[in-house]
């Protein structure tokens, strides 16, 4: 029988073992030479680099709509505080600094949460698809991603209206996994956060126009068996465009994915695997 590890012991250990990394985070973060982003502005910058927007309340296989409900709420209390914020040149975007702690006393409901292989739920839940949110709109643009975490390995839901490619989502936990992007250029952005009764919607604004754009796509796409268990695969590209000649100046791969499916496979388009061949 494999040995269980100190915090999967009791809920009083795993209380433990998640107050010692959060911990260990703010120690960590006050050594830190990062200059993390704080500083707010209501006037928007000129330039839009990318919008985009998702639905909040989705059809996650048999997950209980009140949760999509509550997570509603929860973003609805997080996204103020993201909105407006600058990220100045040489400055580091930190989700959990500016959100800050979950708790009921700050409003927050009982919403969806992901651990060890499984749904669950907590106070907070939901805060993955705003993170999911900015991750997708940085791509898109110059800065650096510095701290990113994701359900590696594992496809939890079927798709219902997708609009990005699988593979490019978020995984965090306040504070210890925590979504991180850093300003390289001498440029000023700003993420505007909101929602509204459908949807969460960003932008990403700049004070310059950027010399190049990016594009996401999607290849190799499919479900394999191997050994009985059903994977989704792709690779997941992203190309710099030169605005002025449209020429792609660079492609590079951000994720290749091979993850187990944790959902009903029985209509799904299915190739079968035999000695490691695709």
């Amino acid at each position: 029988m494999k040995r269980k590890l100190f915090c999967e012991i009791s809920p009083l250990t795993y209380k433990i073992s998640t107050q010692k990394e959060i911990l260990r985070r703010k120690i960590k973060d006050m050594l830190s030479t990062a200059n993390f982003s704080s500083e707010k502005s209501s006037t928007k910058l000129p330039y839009v680099i990318y919008t985009h927007k998702s639905l909040i309340r989705r059809k996650l296989g048999q997950v209980d709509q009140q949760l999509q409900e509550n997570k509603a709420i929860n973003l609805s209390i997080a996204a103020p505080k993201v909105n407006n914020v600058l990220i100045k040149p040489n400055e580091t975007f930190s989700f959990w600094h500016l959100v800050g702690p979950l708790s009921a006393s700050l409003g927050y409901k009982e919403g969806l949460t992901v651990a060890n292989d499984s749904t669950s739920s907590g106070i907070g839940g939901g805060m993955c698809q705003f993170t999911n949110l900015i991750h997708w709109m940085i791509l898109h643009s110059p800065l650096i991603i510095t701290e990113h975490h994701h359900h590696d390995n594992l496809d939890l839901f079927p798709d219902f209206g997708r609009q990005v490619p699988f593979g490019t989502g978020t995984s965090i936990v306040y504070n210890y996994l925590d979504y991180r992007f850093y300003n390289p250029t001498p440029y000023i952005f700003q993420l505007i956060t909101a929602t509204d009764a459908r949807y969460l919607c960003g932008e990403l604004r700049c004070d310059h126009q950027l010399p190049y754009s990016y594009h996401i796509k999607c290849e190799d796409e499919f479900f394999s068996k191997e050994d009985g268990v059903v994977y989704r695969n792709n690779k997941v590209f992203r190309r710099t465009i030169d605005k002025v000649t449209g020429k792609t100046i660079k492609q590079e791969l951000i994720k290749a994915n091979h993850a187990r499916v944790l959902y009903d496979t029985t209509n799904l388009p299915i190739k079968k695997i035999i000695n490691g061949s695709r």
